[in-house]
């Protein structure tokens, strides 16, 4: 007897969950409703603003993409074609920079030794007799900006 007034008591509350769970949402659809009439046009202004906040960040994603990929500066290909070395085009910018070959070295970590090497080098490969000249001839080659 006990289980059956058990059941029917679950019944009940349910029930009556139910029916204040309905009241519940019946009132909130009122508040809306006068809400919506109340402040119609606030609610309107919020739509065309959320409108044009999506359009102007999905413009803005299209319009500001990420940079593209720095390519090296200079011509690569003839760079290839002179077999001038990547170590060798940063002695090249730091000459075309004004740089004695000290300080290049200083700049680069190794010896004065090795930036004259590098520069004799570079000069053999530019064709070309002095600094002034290997920087002429590298802004030829568009090695040089």
């Amino acid at each position: 007897m006990q289980m059956a007034s058990r059941k029917s008591w679950w019944r009940q509350v349910a029930l009556y969950g139910g029916l204040l769970a309905l009241g519940t949402a019946l009132l909130q659809w009122l508040d809306y409703r006068w809400l919506a009439r109340s402040h119609s046009l606030e609610l309107y202004l919020l739509i065309v603003a959320g409108a044009f906040l999506a359009i102007g960040l999905w413009v803005g994603a299209r319009v500001i993409r990420a940079p593209a990929p720095a390519r090296e500066p200079g011509n690569p290909a003839a760079q290839a074609e002179l077999g001038i070395s990547s170590r060798e085009m940063e002695v090249l910018r730091e000459i075309a920079a004004g740089h004695a070959n000290k300080e290049i070295a200083r700049r680069l970590g190794v010896s004065p030794n090795t930036i004259k090497t590098h520069a004799a080098r570079l000069f053999e490969k530019l064709g070309a007799r002095s600094r002034t000249d290997a920087i002429a001839r590298a802004r030829e080659l568009g090695l040089l900006s």
